[in-house]
């Protein structure tokens, strides 16, 4: 399903978003369009207890330093592989490269990922998956980690804005078959960016 997250995020890559520049008006329309889609019934990842007193999704402060420039590597001959999600179901999925970079002079790599049937429709053919944990999940983030949506990028790095990372469908209602954060991607750092857990 297209979510208006996934439309306004790839929107901004196609409109020079990723380039290297960190524009935090682009950060609370992001944050706008996410707290629209979630107050919206036909949308809404909420229970109906929820959704009837929803006023805004709780974010971190927006954080240039959480906007990184990473270099990305392409890893080759990947095998598609079931990923692990929140049900019995494992969707395929490859992985399609590693971002490299550092955050207050520390080294840290993720693993990004495709979506093997999704790529496969023309809308999402460039869409790749970025799951994450880091130290506050479980605590003033969602347990089972936070996603981001990106784009194949063109060159030899990729941005990542964490301050664009959401919750997973599960973190609201358990109906929603979600996957599982690789352990790959856990960082030992606090990742203050993005939308906090769900407070009722």
């Amino acid at each position: 399903m297209k979510t208006l997250v996934t439309l306004f995020f790839l929107s901004l890559m196609n409109f020079g978003f990723s380039q290297e520049k960190f524009k935090a008006a682009a950060v609370e329309k992001f944050q706008k369009e996410l707290n629209a889609e979630y107050a919206d019934a036909k949308t809404s990842p909420l229970t109906v207890e929820d959704l009837a007193t929803f006023k805004s999704l709780d974010f971190y402060p927006i954080n240039e330093k959480f906007f990184v420039i990473a270099d990305f590597i392409r890893t080759k001959d990947e095998k598609p592989f079931g990923m692990p999600t929140s049900t019995d179901r494992k969707p395929l999925y490859v992985k399609y490269g590693e971002a490299h970079f550092t955050i207050d002079g520390k080294s840290f790599k993720l693993a990004i990922y495709r979506n093997i049937e999704l790529s496969k429709k023309k809308e999402y053919s460039d869409y790749l998956f970025l799951p994450f944990s880091d130290l506050t999940s479980g605590n003033e983030s969602y347990i089972g980690g936070k996603y981001i949506d990106m784009k194949i990028p063109t060159g030899d790095t990729i941005t990542i804005d964490f301050n664009t990372s959401y919750n997973p469908y599960c973190a609201y209602n358990h109906k929603y078959s979600c996957p599982k954060v690789p352990l790959e991607n856990d960082l030992n750092v606090a990742i203050k960016a993005g939308v906090k857990k769900f407070h009722d």
